[in-house]
């Protein structure tokens, strides 16, 4: 039987407020336990604590391997051991009763991590086991308290205790700044950020030269003599300010397109408030992508243009390029059954190349994200976002944040409280501090379309009226992944090798969602592997192609040029196009939006 598609419809207006103090008590248990419904909780751990109840042989063995380990850690190293838990990477865990601290920790930390996996339980609640109970181990880490932490002590000797004094300092620094936030009007100006956007970061010249309701087309000021003929038009994430990929010039991945001769064009997605919270999935690829796409052809001249997706944005991208390659289809009289599209697709210029940027097309595989996307967690999303009328930014990048607790919220916390270190600020931490909204009903639909029920990669999507499907991408494609993406994990990003029929160079960076992509030349400790297929090409295992591939050391910003430099034209001197208009200095107007929501 054919599967329906899935219609991208929002949740009905009435949903979220038909049961307002159902609604209050949902959202007041799902803060509790971090952004997790509880009845999600629930189920997963009963789940596994049925599953468990009747395994007692399993319960012996994940013992007998925690108290091996325990054992184990207790023993003097013979040989030097390096620790890969930062946590316990100072000399002093080696000393008792530390040693002793930190491996009763460890085996405790082995135990639950091998008796969340049961045999039976759903994929879903054993991830979600697993995950939060980390989460409380993490909380529960000697590392985190003053004296079971040799490195805390050692400090607090070394310093005569003023260590503790201003760690205590920082503390309430920190409790006054919430209860400002708090506090503090809704029309209040918010603080500075660190690096300011047009003043430290996203400097890199340009002019504004479209704008509509959702989006702003910066086009970047030409650096060299001669450039490439076909643009390269950036689309980042909708969930983050573009900037991301123009922080400080020397992180700046914009810069350097431009310095090698790439006219680059980039999308700055307006920061939507109330009022936009009809604005959906189509609308974002239609008034966002498409818009940028003309915009840039309008501009240029270009009747072809390399674009580039990061994250969300190259799932925008890759839904766009699938259109557009059904939308061809049916214009050379091949598409036997497709429905005529809107005039959306009209007049978009060929995409010489599609780049994808830590951008998930198959969410079957989703990583630690999942466990906050199932259709009881949706449920109270949009029972929370139906008052406001969109997610708010500090609801977003708390969730984010929960995902690497251990670095983000205990660590950097043992580190300013009781070593009384001062938070190490950069480009990066300021741009993460700079946080933007989605609106409802986009909200809803990417969750739910592309999340929950996996739509993109099984062909349930529309897009202008149409079915798509990611094998009807024909352009060649560059796809990188990062090692430690807790947001787009990198296995899940290698699964495009099974969607489509075409040339796929892959890149595997060292790094994580935000730190992997942005690799400028000269970073020390960069490296990558990198590998291509060609149309007609067969499936090969992750692990496999990751075992295989030789690793290079340096940026993989350089192999993107080589390979963008290999698809396209001659250079030629730079124009300026008559009677183009600029709206604007770059970064323009969207970028410097902020609320304190």
């Amino acid at each position: 039987m054919k599967s329906p598609a899935l219609a991208i419809v929002p949740a009905p207006a009435t949903e979220p407020t038909a049961r307002p103090l159902d609604a209050a008590i949902h959202r007041a248990l799902s803060r509790a336990n971090g952004g997790i419904s509880p009845i999600a909780l629930l189920l997963g751990y009963t789940d596994w604590a049925l599953h468990w109840a009747i395994a007692p042989q399993h319960h012996l063995e994940v013992t007998a391997d925690a108290v091996r380990s325990l054992v184990s850690g207790l023993l003097p190293r013979q040989d030097a051991v390096v620790e890969a838990d930062s946590r316990f990477k100072d000399p002093g865990w080696d000393q008792w009763p530390f040693r002793a601290w930190r491996s009763g920790f460890k085996a405790a930390e082995g135990w639950w991590n091998a008796a969340a996996i049961q045999d039976g339980m759903s994929q879903h609640d054993q991830e979600l086991v697993r995950f939060y109970t980390r989460q409380w181990l993490d909380m529960l880490s000697p590392s985190n308290a003053p004296l079971t932490n040799p490195e805390v002590l050692q400090r607090m000797t070394s310093t005569l205790g003023t260590s503790w004094l201003e760690g205590l300092q920082h503390c309430a620094h920190d409790m006054q700044l919430q209860q400002q936030s708090r506090l503090r009007a809704a029309d209040a100006p918010l603080p500075a950020l660190p690096f300011v956007p047009g003043k430290d970061v996203a400097v890199t010249p340009g002019k504004v030269v479209f704008r509509n309701r959702l989006i702003e087309v910066i086009h970047y000021t030409p650096s060299t003599a001669t450039v490439y003929p076909e643009p390269v038009l950036i689309v980042p994430s909708c969930i983050m300010k573009y900037y991301i990929l123009d922080l400080s010039p020397g992180n700046s991945m914009v810069r350097y397109l431009v310095s090698q001769g790439h006219p680059v064009y980039a999308i700055s997605w307006r920061n939507p408030d109330e009022s936009d919270r009809d604005l959906g999935l189509q609308d974002y690829l239609e008034l966002g992508v498409m818009d940028a796409m003309r915009a840039v052809r309008q501009c240029s001249g270009a009747s072809s243009i390399h674009a580039l997706g990061y994250c969300l944005g190259g799932t925008f991208l890759a839904m766009v390029a699938a259109a557009m390659g059904r939308h061809e289809q049916l214009h050379k009289g091949r598409g036997q059954g497709i429905t005529t599209s809107s005039g959306a697709l009209d007049g978009l210029p060929a995409l010489r190349s599609m780049t994808l940027l830590a951008a998930q097309t198959d969410f079957s595989e989703p990583g630690e994200l999942g466990v906050f996307i199932d259709a009881d967690q949706l449920r109270t999303l949009r029972e929370s976002m139906g008052k406001k009328g969109y997610m708010s930014g500090p609801e977003m990048a708390g969730a984010f944040q929960f995902l690497n607790a251990r670095d983000l919220i205990w660590t950097r916390n043992m580190r300013r409280y009781l070593l009384g270190e001062e938070d190490t600020g950069n480009d990066m931490l300021s741009w993460n501090a700079d946080v933007t909204r989605l609106p409802e009903r986009m909200h809803n639909e990417y969750l739910s379309t592309l999340f929950l029920n996996n739509g993109l990669a099984q062909g349930h999507c529309h897009v202008c009226g149409m079915g798509v499907a990611l094998m009807d991408i024909r352009m060649p494609m560059l796809v990188v992944g990062t090692q430690r993406d807790h947001v787009s994990p990198w296995h899940s990003v290698y699964k495009i090798h099974l969607q489509t029929d075409t040339h796929t160079t892959f890149i595997l960076a060292s790094g994580g969602h935000n730190a992997g992509i942005v690799s400028e030349p000269g970073h020390s400790h960069r490296s990558y592997q990198i590998d291509s297929v060609e149309a007609g090409h067969g499936w090969e295992e992750p692990d496999d192609w990751a075992a295989r591939v030789p690793t290079v050391e340096g940026s993989w910003w350089e192999a993107m040029h080589d390979w963008l430099d290999q698809r396209s034209g001659a250079r030629v001197k730079v124009r300026v196009k008559r009677g183009a208009v600029a709206l604007c200095d770059a970064p323009g107007q969207y970028v410097m939006t902020r609320y304190a929501d």
